[in-house]
C-alpha cells in the first residue's frame, strides 16, 4: 500500500482485474484437486482440502466447482490378471500376464506405480525379483518393474489403484477386445459390463464400394 493506504495493482485480486477489464466471474473450477494414495503419498483429506479451498475463496461471490471423480473411484477398483507364464532373460525375470498396456495405460504412458500382489498367498514358495509385463509385443508393455513376488503359471494377480484408469483409459490396441468389468457390494457380485469381443472390434468397419 502507498502512503495513503491505497492497494497497489501486484495486490489486486485476479477477480477484481477482471472485473475492471468487463469480465465477471461466477464460477470457479479447481478440478480433480484431490490425488488419489498408489504407494506412501499423502495427499489432504476431503476435509482438509475443501476447507483449504474454503479459506481460499473467502467471501467472493463464486460458485465453487470440484471434480473428485478419481479421488472416489480409484481405489475402489482392481485390475484382475493372470499369469501366463514366467520368463527368465539375461536382463532379468518376467512374470507375463494376459492384461497388459490396453487395460491399464498408466505405466507404460508416464511410469505411474500401481501396488501388485497375488489374490492368494502361497507361502510355500520363494518370492522373486520380476517385472510384470503384458503380452503386447511393445517394450512399453509392463504393468510394474522390480517387484518381489512369490508366483507362478496360473496365479492371479490384482493390480490396485485402477479404478479411475483401467476402463476409462483403456483401448483396443493389437486387436484386443475389452475386459468384462464386475461390480462387488459385499457378498454381491454383479457383471456391469460384459467382455468384448473381437467381432465388436471392427463391427462398425465398412468394405470400400467398387468403383463405378
Amino acid at each position: 500500500r502507498d502512503k495513503v493506504g491505497q492497494r497497489h495493482d501486484h495486490e489486486r485480486s485476479p477477480q477484481t482485474h477482471m472485473a475492471d477489464a468487463g469480465v465477471a466471474l461466477e464460477y470457479l473450477d479447481f478440478g480433480g484437486g484431490l490425488g488419489v494414495r498408489h504407494r506412501d503419498e499423502a495427499p489432504p483429506s476431503a476435509a482438509a482440502w475443501a476447507g483449504a479451498l474454503g479459506d481460499a475463496l473467502g467471501d467472493r461471490p463464486l460458485t465453487l466447482l470440484v471434480e473428485p471423480g478419481r479421488f472416489l473411484v480409484g481405489n475402489a477398483g482392481v485390475l484382475l490378471t493372470r499369469v501366463e507364464y514366467l520368463k527368465q532373460a539375461a536382463e532379468g525375470r518376467f512374470a507375463v500376464v494376459d492384461a497388459a498396456m490396453t487395460e491399464l495405460l498408466r505405466p507404460a504412458l508416464y511410469g505411474a506405480w500401481h501396488a501388485i500382489l497375488p489374490v492368494r498367498r502361497d507361502l510355500s514358495r520363494e518370492p522373486a525379483h520380476c517385472d510384470v509385463v503384458g503380452p503386447v509385443c511393445e517394450t512399453a508393455d509392463c504393468l510394474g518393474r522390480d517387484r518381489t513376488l512369490a508366483v507362478a503359471a496360473g496365479d492371479l494377480l490384482a493390480v490396485f489403484s485402477a479404478g479411475a484408469y483401467a476402463a476409462s483409459m483403456g483401448s483396443g490396441y493389437n486387436s484386443r477386445p475389452a475386459a468384462a468389468e464386475v461390480m462387488v457390494d459385499g457378498d454381491r457380485v454383479d457383471l456391469v459390463r460384459e467382455r468384448g469381443r473381437a467381432e465388436d472390434l471392427y463391427a462398425g468397419e465398412r468394405l470400400r464400394p467398387e468403383a463405378p
